[in-house]
């Protein structure tokens, strides 16, 4: 038997086993099998030290013909593996040295013959015999099992053309084709585990151009802590259906551009050097490596999940509008689980009354506010009554209409349950939503979602489960008098090119406070922002964040080219919008400043502070994108750059806010 044991369904044991710094380093066999495999405290629970046995589940393999039973391994939980790959398997190595690394493994938990599997491909199943493993190249030496089992979705394959096709393959297969059958005496449950783990190792986190990058150390937590955790993070439905299929589909281009790339390496080591034809596939050969390094960036941002989150799934709403109702006519749909007399009655007086010379409204009665919302025409207005009410789908708004509570938020509650991706999507151009609470659970992405359009929320209660409000490129979003709160991710989130107006909120009891996205790529517009009497308190993290790039080599290269740029900032800290002065950056940020000052005077630690720290960090990073802007005109050969491309203006109204208690202050930013 194969010295050692491989951590299983009862990695719990984790815990007692001994740290492993790399494989070099031999372990005692005894330990390695006490640390990785056995539980003790469940076995003794169990009497398992007098009954040996497997600690596996086994499963029948689907078909036609009736295989013996294989070990169940492919339900591992997330931490089963990261502990086997961290700290059995890959531990610090590079990603030249995975396949040795694992083949070191294999050799110490491996039985090297004596049991049997089934080798699965796309074509067919048959059923094999180990007799021996060549470790290095992670395969074993195998025989046709007796009797002959084959299940193939072409009747052709006869045991004569297995057994042709087996000496094809010197009767060497892959380790991840095979899977064993199961055995109940428990001999064969590390070797079962073991090739699970290659298996699923080099179907869902190896990447063949791994070995491509910079060949440092620390490959398990650049590459394979993240591509694990994503991989988890989808089975658990926390990551948005259209992100999944981006992922797949950059994944799907970047293996295509690496097979070409490997293609044209190959016939350029064969061409003659000097040739026309070499020069043209260098060429080519650039822009492939080129197109590949884009994609392979693409695909870092959403395996990591910080720079996931931070980032966020660019979606496109495909929601449409109905528009003016054939009719013409507006109708008013009331939202009630019940309705009583005095309600009624009140309704009628307060909101249903006509007013002379008023054109004759509609009124339609609905008993959940999804069933209204999906009636809706452009100009209609839904009015819902005090209750809770559960939804299982999504509110898609794409016509300007009025969403309003009858009541105090309190008492008008909206609970979203099931799985999905948003709660509350917004594409119309002018949606006014108000005097309601929205309960999220399940969803993936955020709690409200401006695609487009015009958003005003006021006097509104957000209980948020992921991130709270996302307000997406060229929307416009205005939130007054609200309370966000719970959100896991950023509870506001301000995309390039989108206005956002923030007055007299609550946003609390988030992981960020607000998250202003990178805008300082050339492709991007400054958003327009104004934030006025918040109070941004209990924040894990930061009450104001701001993402950008770490390093701004075009702006060190022109740090010194003066400050032209500055004229084109426009800062609003007291109701004077339309005032514009050629100043210099020094100047702007003490008006800010001294304007910010009257406000709280008494006040001046954490709540001027904080908004003096957010405007002078957005006024330097638009500076930075004026000078970008500036270098990149002057390299085409515009010296004097025109007015209109220049004058990309930062509106910033950054007034009375408060910041308490946040877990790292009330201004940060997130350096990528």
């Amino acid at each position: 038997m194969a010295d050692g044991s491989l951590t299983g369904g009862g990695l719990e044991a984790a815990a007692m086993a001994p740290e492993r710094k790399g494989w070099a380093a031999e372990q005692e066999p005894a330990s390695l099998e006490k640390g990785l495999f056995q539980d003790e405290d469940s076995c003794s629970d169990c009497s398992c030290g007098d009954k040996p046995g497997s600690s596996l589940q086994s499963f029948m393999p689907e078909g036609k013909t009736f295989f013996p039973e294989i070990f169940q391994t492919n339900q591992l939980l997330f931490y089963e593996r990261f502990r086997a790959y961290q700290d059995y398997i890959l531990a610090d190595c590079k990603a030249s040295e995975v396949q040795e690394f694992t083949a070191e493994f294999l050799e110490k938990v491996l039985e090297p013959s004596g049991w049997r599997a089934v080798w699965h491909t796309n074509v067919f199943k048959v059923l094999v015999e180990a007799t021996d493993v060549d470790f290095a190249a992670l395969k074993a030496v195998v025989r046709l099992a007796e009797p002959y089992l084959c299940d193939s979705q072409v009747s052709t394959f006869t045991v004569e053309c297995m057994k042709e096709l087996l000496d094809l393959k010197e009767h060497r297969l892959p380790l991840q084709e095979l899977w064993v059958v199961f055995d109940d005496s428990g001999v064969f449950d590390q070797t079962a585990l073991a090739i699970e783990h290659v298996r699923f190792f080099y179907q869902n986190i190896w990447r063949s151009w791994d070995e491509e990058e910079e060949d440092e150390y620390d490959y398990f937590v650049r590459c394979v802590e993240p591509r694990l955790r994503l991989h988890y993070d989808i089975l658990e439905d926390r990551v948005p259906s259209g992100l999944i299929v981006d992922y797949r589909n950059l994944l799907s281009q970047c293996e295509e551009s690496y097979r070409k790339f490997l293609n044209l390496r190959s016939s350029l080591s064969n061409c003659n050097s000097d040739s026309e034809q070499e020069n043209i596939s260098m060429v080519e050969g650039l822009k492939l490596y080129s197109e590949m390094e884009q994609l392979k960036q693409k695909l870092k941002l959403i395996e990591n999940p910080l720079l996931r989150y931070v980032f966020g799934y660019q979606k496109n709403s495909n929601i449409q509008a109905k528009g003016v109702r054939p009719s013409g006519q507006k109708i008013t749909h009331v939202v009630s689980s019940t309705m009583v007399a005095g309600l009624l009655r009140s309704l009628l007086t307060d909101r249903l009354c006509q007013e002379p010379g008023e054109e004759e409204r509609e009124i339609q009665f609905h008993s959940d506010p999804l069933s209204a919302i999906n009636a809706c025409f452009e100009g209609d207005t839904v009015i819902v009554c005090p209750g809770h009410y559960v939804v299982h789908g999504t509110f898609s708004i794409a016509d300007s209409i009025e969403l309003e509570g009858y009541g105090l938020p309190d008492d008008i509650v909206i609970e979203k349950r099931g799985k999905g991706d948003t709660f509350v999507d917004c594409t119309g151009a002018d949606i006014k939503i108000s005097g309601i609470k929205f309960v999220q659970h399940d969803a993936v992405e955020g709690i409200l979602i401006v695609h487009r359009g015009k958003t005003t929320l006021e006097n509104c209660v957000l209980q948020c489960e992921t991130t709270g409000v996302t307000v997406r490129t060229s929307a416009e979003f205005l939130m007054k008098n609200s309370d966000l709160y719970g959100a896991k991710g950023a509870g506001i989130e301000i995309y390039p090119g989108s206005q956002c107006t923030l007055s007299d909120n609550g946003i609390h009891h988030c992981k960020e406070g607000i998250l202003i996205k990178d805008f300082l790529d050339e492709h991007y517009d400054i958003p327009k922002i104004s934030m006025v009497n918040n109070i941004i308190h209990n924040n894990e993290g930061y009450g104001v964040v701001l993402v950008k790039p770490t390093i701004f080599s075009d702006l060190q290269e022109n740090a010194e080219d003066g400050t032209e740029e500055n004229k084109a900032l426009k800062i609003q800290t007291s109701g004077e919008p339309d005032v514009t002065e050629g100043v210099d950056l020094e100047e702007l940020m003490q008006c800010a400043t001294g304007k910010m000052e009257l406000y709280a005077r008494t006040d001046l630690s954490e709540q001027v502070e904080g908004n003096c720290e957010i405007v002078n960090e957005l006024i330097a990073a638009s500076t930075q994108k004026g000078q970008m802007k500036k270098k990149r005109l002057s390299e085409l050969g515009i010296t004097q750059a025109d007015d209109n491309l220049m004058s990309q203006e930062m509106f910033v109204g950054i007034v009375g806010n408060q910041f308490k208690w946040n877990g790292k202050g009330s201004f940060g930013t997130f350096l990528f």
